[in-house]
């Protein structure tokens, strides 16, 4: 089965270097993203090796990924802002 990854860094490369100050300088946005690698890591290996489990169970995780992935997105927005503002 073709399985289309999810990391962050793939989904907003415009945002690499956010991730990357965010995780070093920002406990919160590091434990989201640790937690949302894992969540992804899993729910990718049981689709590529087609693993039996429930619909409901995978269907939970893969919204369990889209709200960690939505709050990582809100914290990167905030820091970009922020970002910007100093510059101004």
């Amino acid at each position: 089965m073709q399985v289309e990854h999810h990391d962050l860094h793939h989904d907003f490369p415009e945002m690499n270097d956010a991730i990357l100050a965010l995780k070093a300088s920002n406990a919160h946005f590091a434990r989201l993203y640790a937690s949302y690698n894992r969540l992804t890591g899993k729910v990718e290996d049981l689709e590529e090796h087609d693993m039996p489990v429930s619909d409901f169970t995978l269907e939970d995780m893969k919204k369990q990924r889209v709200k960690l992935k939505d709050e990582l997105y809100h914290l990167l927005l905030a820091y970009r802002a922020g970002q910007k503002s100093v510059k101004a």
